[in-house]
């Protein structure tokens, strides 16, 4: 799954360390989501989406894999 997370951030000058606080998680956490490393449970995504006013399908892009 790909997401816009650090260029949404980004856009709204917000570093990570600011953005892990809000949403009660680590920097390591926001820093791993950015870099494609690890993929939000629903419920941090959930949260991650409304911190933005968005849905978390302008946020995470999933793409199916054509062997299902």
């Amino acid at each position: 799954m790909n997401n816009r997370l650090e260029e949404i951030r980004k856009q709204h000058g917000i570093k990570q360390e600011e953005l892990a606080a809000a949403l009660e998680v680590s920097r390591q956490t926001i820093g791993s989501l950015e870099n494609g490393r690890y993929n939000p449970s629903i419920l941090l995504a959930f949260k991650i989406a409304r911190f933005f006013g968005m849905s978390i399908e302008e946020i995470f892009i999933y793409e199916e894999d054509d062997k299902v």
